[in-house]
């Protein structure tokens, strides 16, 4: 599986980028060349001058200047308890350089237990730029910087990057305002916090501690409410109240301390009614003059976020996860190995103590498997990874790995060998089940894994806030949804009543076993078929080989067994089967890479619909000439996918809908790890395929179709 390096904050997927290329605007000052500014769907941005132009030797300012969506943010130098800040990477002409941005005061952003920083709306970030005194006047020099927001809701985050540039010639002497910015970061600039002479120390009390600062602008001033913005992330408990004293030198904050706390100098803003000081506090005794006249009220949380939204939002992505467990049952991909836990159910059904033991084993595989899952995912997204639902089966080593663990789970029913058979109750036969709770919980192991890549209504919205929510939050998200794929089977296995209404043991079990075998069968098939689609024929004929290999060492385990059963001793047999199982796994593994290194296959028809690739590109080109774009984000490993377009997107129906509304009919191929689709599934809430949007020219946000579509809804839909 290709890795890549963009970074994703503390949590979350990435998602689209669309910015506008770049164009000079003709509005600015004269002399000043801006580019015209970038934007996504969250947030416009471009860089902005403060004068308008430069001397030699001069210091002058630009800002970045935002503006952000509704109900989207982004982040101070310190984001607080999840996010990340603003990142600029310069690129300038010889001898130019460029200061640290000059951090305007944050807003304080709570969601839930969590508190933020960061800003809302139209926000400018000026950064000083130094020219040498080399810079001839007649000369332009431009400047270009590589921006990363992380911008976000309460549901998700997203990382934007932009390029930006601007261009300002070099003329001799003072340079007036720019407008329509000029004023506004000349006004930042002036009252960004900046040190002021105030003297400050930090006192540890247990799990507090005690701030104190005076002298500067504090002594003797009605500073009104306080708060204070730490630099460093950790050092406090940034959702924790801050309250505190007046003295007539200064005042002191008592503050929770973080998990980082550390007796080393704490340094960060302190923030008034005012104004706003940068500080470093250093480790000792507390200040005098710092108390006595009165307690300080914190500064008011002007732009803090309800708790009961966040709480409300992991609640609801609690109740989707567990109907989107249930509602998993019914997809195609998990029918055969539930096939297989119903045929277990079947065999201990007038075995109370047994179904209750195995009910309970399938849950555990079932959990424990959906938290290795969320733990890959939420390590990956802490890397900086783009991953989405179903992100294994993106790798042509695993969908190696499970078409093989299909075949022997096939072979296994049918006979050719067994699994445990001396586990066996001797009442049902070697055939009756998978042998033990061993059995049931690597039953519930194998459904989650190929369930996985089944993204059932409900589940989807669960996934993508798992994908944002704190860590603890999304594991319990995750186990909900495991909770929901298991229930029934758990509540049948818990369930006396229900047990004894099954038929009871007999030669008919052995038979339905082995009708059992060509659904796992099917499903290898199906894992080949996506294999080629991922690595082409010729590793698709390294694999068969394997399989070959792996069912003659399948087949020569079971010659041992019968042998051992004759009270023989087949040591050449199994030597030969241990031989034969390791060469296939090898030729497996070869076969892997030769998929992992081969382009990607070409995709087939699509139906009746003329498809063309998916992109940001041909999205905003359709719409722009006036059409609507039907945008299909699929994989060849999601049999949901597959099911919607062999129905409802091949129908004539569809086909003759969408040439009446001269639509345009992009797919999007998730086969195979890309970026771009993975940015695109997370800008709209989702963690994996299938996803079906629907662009109509002149609205800027898409109708979301259905999972599970039909002709019907995609004609009304055009229709609209």
């Amino acid at each position: 599986m290709r890795l890549f390096a963009l970074l994703l904050g503390l949590l979350f997927s990435l998602t689209g980028v669309s910015a506008a290329v770049a164009q000079p605007v003709q509005s600015q000052p004269a002399g000043v060349v801006a580019f015209g500014p970038q934007r996504t769907e969250r947030i416009e941005a471009e860089l902005v001058p403060m004068s308008q132009w430069v001397a030699p030797g001069s210091t002058t300012v630009v800002a970045v200047r935002q503006k952000i969506a509704p109900g989207w943010h982004t982040y101070w130098r310190n984001p607080g308890d999840s996010g990340g800040a603003t990142s600029l990477i310069w690129t300038l002409p010889a001898g130019v350089t460029a200061d640290p941005i000059l951090w305007p005061l944050p807003s304080r952003q709570r969601l839930m237990s969590l508190m933020n920083y960061g800003y809302s709306g139209a926000v400018l970030l000026p950064v000083p730029i130094h020219v040498p005194p080399t810079a001839r006047p007649g000369e332009v020099l431009t400047l270009t910087t590589d921006v990363l927001f992380l911008v976000c809701s309460d549901q998700m985050c997203v990382p934007e990057p932009m390029t930006l540039s601007l261009a300002l010639p070099v003329r001799e002497g003072a340079a007036p305002l720019a407008r329509p910015w000029g004023e506004e970061i000349e006004r930042l600039v002036e009252t960004a916090p900046r040190p002021a002479g105030i003297e400050a120390r930090v006192t540890r009390q247990g799990g507090k501690l005690m701030l104190t600062a005076t002298g500067g602008p504090l002594i003797g001033a009605d500073i009104g409410q306080v708060y204070f913005y730490p630099f460093d992330g950790g050092r406090i408990d940034h959702a924790a109240a801050q309250s505190g004293q007046r003295g007539p030198n200064g005042l002191t904050l008592t503050l929770t301390a973080g998990k980082d706390a550390t007796q080393t100098a704490l340094s960060g803003v302190l923030a008034t009614d005012k104004g706003a000081w940068e500080i470093t506090a250093e480790p000792g005794a507390p200040l005098a003059g710092a108390q006595g006249g009165g307690s300080l009220k914190p500064l008011d949380e002007t732009t803090a976020t309800p708790a009961k939204t966040g709480a409300w939002v992991f609640l609801q992505a609690l109740g989707l996860a567990l109907l989107g467990g249930l509602v998993l049952n019914l997809m195609p991909c998990v029918f055969p190995v539930l096939a297989m836990k119903a045929a277990s159910l079947s065999a201990a059904a007038h075995d109370p103590t047994r179904a209750r033991r195995d009910g309970l084993a399938f849950t555990a595989g079932v959990l424990v498997s959906f938290l290795v899952l969320a733990g890959a995912l939420l390590v990956l997204r802490a890397a900086g990874q783009a991953i989405g639902w179903g992100f294994q089966l993106q790798s042509p080593g695993v969908v190696a790995a499970l078409a093989l663990v299909m075949l022997l789970v096939g072979l296994n029913l049918s006979g050719v060998f067994h699994v445990g058979a001396g586990l066996q109750n001797a009442g049902s036969g070697p055939l009756s089940r998978l042998p033990g709770s061993a059995g049931a919980f690597f039953t519930g192991v194998l459904a989650v894994v190929v369930a996985a890549p089944c993204t059932a209504p409900f589940m989807a919205a669960a996934l993508g806030a798992a994908l944002v929510l704190p860590w603890p939050m999304a594991l319990a998200v995750f186990l909900m949804l495991g909770l929901g794929l298991a229930l029934p089977y758990l509540a049948v296995s818990l369930s006396p009543g229900l047990l004894s209404r099954l038929p009871r043991p007999g030669v008919w079990m052995e038979r339905l076993k082995g009708l059992l075998a060509f659904p796992m069968y099917g499903a290898a098939l199906w894992l080949l078929w996506v294999f080629t689609r991922q690595g082409g024929v010729d590793a698709l004929g390294l694999l068969l080989t394997a399989a070959l290999l792996l069912a003659l060492a399948a087949w020569l385990t079971g010659l041992a067994q019968a042998a051992r059963q004759r009270d023989e001793r087949p040591i050449l047999t199994m030597i030969c089967a241990i031989v034969v199982g390791v060469l296939a796994l090898g030729l497996a593994g070869v076969a892997a890479g030769a998929a992992r290194d081969a382009d990607a296959a070409p995709q087939g028809d699509n139906g009746p619909l003329a498809a063309q690739p998916w992109s940001a590109e041909a999205v905003n080109a359709a719409t722009a000439s006036g059409r609507p774009v039907l945008v299909n984000l699929t994989a060849d490993w999601c049999v949901t996918c597959k099911i919607n377009e062999r129905t409802a997107l091949s129908s004539p129906r569809v086909a003759k809908a969408m040439r009446e509304a001269n639509a345009a009919y992009l797919v999007g191929d998730w086969t195979r790890r890309d970026d771009a689709i993975t940015r695109e599934l997370q800008a709209h809430g989702r963690s994996g395929v299938p996803l079906y949007l629907l662009y109509r020219p002149g609205r800027a946000e898409p109708e979301i179709l259905p999972q599970l579509l039909t002709e019907g809804v995609v004609v009304d839909a055009l229709k609209d």
